[in-house]
């Protein structure tokens, strides 16, 4: 049976030569698909791979952005907090020094009223203190030219606290925003491990979500529930 086989064969045309040749042909086209398909996919994964080193380059500056901005934002914060503080101390001082010398002017009335047999002279000597006292009062309580009546310094003091509390917001949408593109970058990177690509468009939106908060940290359009 096998001599009848060999003979079929032969006949054919087809030889054990020919069926080694057949065999070595498929193994080696075999391994050149296989090594197209391999090349392939490290080809692909090196291109995802740049992609994402660029998009991360990106994050990373935008991270530097929001940084600094966080750190000028709070340095504003406390600069302001102390000028509010400093000017409310001279409010206070005027407003002691005001006082008192509303009572020496009170004071001074009183006694001369009580001694109408002043002379003419101590009369006008003590109504001139009087009224340098009563013009002394009303400096502390407002000074336009120099800037240092009360209801100036209240009004400096109120401007301080609204310019502080802006800064203290915006130093607010800074931080989630830095905290947004730390995460957004850690996502990144593991997608570059992985070759995950869905890992990297959650990146993305993360880093998309701090730019946006991060331009409010800037124009504060809204104020972040959060706080």
């Amino acid at each position: 049976m096998a001599a009848l086989s060999a003979r079929h064969f032969a006949r054919a045309g087809i030889t054990d030569e020919g069926f080694a040749v057949e065999a070595h042909e498929a193994h080696e086209i075999g391994d050149t698909i296989a090594e197209g398909s391999h090349a392939g996919h490290e080809e692909a994964g090196g291109a995802f791979r740049r992609v994402a080193a660029v998009i991360l380059g990106v994050i990373a500056m935008l991270l530097a952005i929001a940084s600094l901005l966080g750190e000028a934002a709070m340095k504003d914060t406390i600069n302001f907090n102390i000028k509010a503080s400093d000017t409310y101390a001279f409010y206070q001082a005027r407003n002691e020094r005001q006082t008192a010398t509303q009572l020496a002017a009170d004071q001074l009335e009183a006694l001369m009223a009580s001694h109408p047999d002043w002379s003419a002279a101590a009369r006008a000597s003590a109504e001139k203190l009087i009224s340098d006292y009563h013009a002394t009062v009303a400096r502390y309580e407002s000074d336009p030219k120099t800037g240092d009546g009360k209801r100036e310094l209240l009004q400096k003091a109120r401007d301080y606290e609204k310019k502080r509390d802006r800064a203290q917001q915006e130093d607010t949408n800074y931080d989630y925003s830095r905290a947004l593109f730390q995460i957004a970058i850690v996502l990144g990177s593991v997608s570059i491990v992985a070759l995950s690509r869905p890992l990297l468009w959650l990146g993305c939106g993360l880093a998309g979500l701090a730019t946006l908060i991060g331009l409010n940290g800037y124009f504060l359009l809204f104020i972040l529930p959060l706080e």
